[in-house]
């Protein structure tokens, strides 16, 4: 199981105290996040991609490049990368470039987004949005996969023999993962491609992302990558802990209370009744997030969201600290002790390079006499 920490970019004020942190700020304080992840055992660093305030992540790529020049293990991710609005091309190549920087220690969530206005800013219509994911994945795979590409399609230019540069690092091009909130037709893809799934199992109930993880697996094993039990599926959670879990509720109430992404909306209660958000003590955290195993089976990867809703940096890396030590450990033995021998572990790089040098060779047809 790969644990890890994803980031929505977003700039909230501090309720309790009434600043609103820069932009600067927020940047250099995802670096410094990426960075506490590394120190304290966890695996993977994802940050999502937004074009509007209040959010910074306009490239992510760039800044998970600098990041990889200051870490030497973790995974490098993104949130959601926009297969919608972004160039097929302009992934192909930023995703291989940042695969050389960080030896191979890179993957990607692509999704859909969710913000409407990102459409027409980049000249394409949300009315085309699944057609868009659709297309444009289709031809990013074959720009990661082939070295010449001869390609035309409905929503941009063709391309005749058009080779994407860098190619993939070691002829193994970056693990996808796609994301969706709502959408069947990306499980859909997902599955097509023997692709990951995550769910960012956020502001739902279990129910909505067991129907799309149930309908993402059963397609999985209809493609013929594996029993659906096999299919590769990554999920999002949320926690703010303190040692005691009166205090976390306490301290927790006015960012919650006041957060853009769920303030004025359920109590804080009500929300994390019906939805995966632990606040309270590291051992709730760690009752909860096992309860993903039994509403969704056995999955590769868990990240958590941790700095948004105005939370201020020395807090989050508090969290992490205390994370690292009393749950960390803890999530490791348990669920290693209850994955089963044939469900696959979390993709790596270095892990498809050695299935693909072990995989036979291509036939060759017999030269004519």
């Amino acid at each position: 199981m790969q644990i890890g920490v994803f980031s929505v970019s977003d700039i909230t004020t501090d309720p309790t105290t009434g600043r609103t942190p820069t932009e600067n700020e927020r940047i250099k304080a995802a670096v410094a996040i990426a960075k506490k992840v590394e120190e304290i055992g966890m695996d993977v660093f994802a940050l999502g991609e937004h074009h509007n305030r209040p959010f910074f992540s306009s490239s992510p790529t760039t800044t998970l490049a600098y990041i990889a020049a200051q870490t030497e293990r973790i995974t490098l991710s993104t949130a959601t990368t926009l297969i919608t609005t972004n160039d097929p091309v302009k992934i192909a190549e930023d995703f291989a470039m940042l695969q050389h920087l960080a030896d191979g220690r890179v993957d990607l969530v692509l999704g859909r987004g969710n913000t409407a206005p990102v459409y027409p800013w980049f000249g394409k219509n949300i009315q085309d949005g699944v057609e868009l994911a659709i297309e444009n994945y289709s031809l990013l795979r074959r720009l990661w996969d082939e070295d010449t590409v001869n390609w035309s399609g409905k929503f941009r230019t063709p391309l005749q023999n058009f080779t994407s540069t860098p190619r993939p690092l070691d002829g193994v091009a970056p693990f996808v993962w796609h994301g969706s909130i709502r959408t069947p037709q990306i499980a859909e893809v997902a599955a097509y491609y023997g692709d990951g799934f995550f769910a960012n199992n956020i502001f739902w109930p279990k129910e909505h992302y067991q129907q799309l993880i149930g309908m993402y697996r059963e397609r999985y094993e209809h493609y013929g990558h594996g029993k659906a039990d096999q299919a590769i599926v990554g999920l999002g959670g949320q926690f703010f802990m303190r040692k005691n879990s009166q205090d976390a509720v306490k301290e927790f109430r006015p960012y919650f209370d006041n957060a853009p992404v769920y303030g004025h909306g359920p109590s804080l209660e009500d929300f994390t009744s019906q939805t995966p958000l632990t606040v309270g003590s590291p051992q709730e955290v760690i009752e909860k997030t096992l309860t993903f195993r039994e509403y969704f089976g056995d999955y590769q990867r868990q990240l958590f969201l941790i700095d948004h809703a105005g939370l201020p940096l020395k807090t989050v890396l508090e969290q992490l600290d205390l994370f690292g030590e009393e749950v960390l450990p803890v999530l490791r033995k348990e669920y290693a002790a209850l994955k089963p021998s044939h469900v696959p572990d979390p993709p790596t790089h270095a892990g498809r390079v050695a299935a693909l040098m072990a995989s036979p060779a291509p036939e060759t047809a017999p030269s004519e006499a």
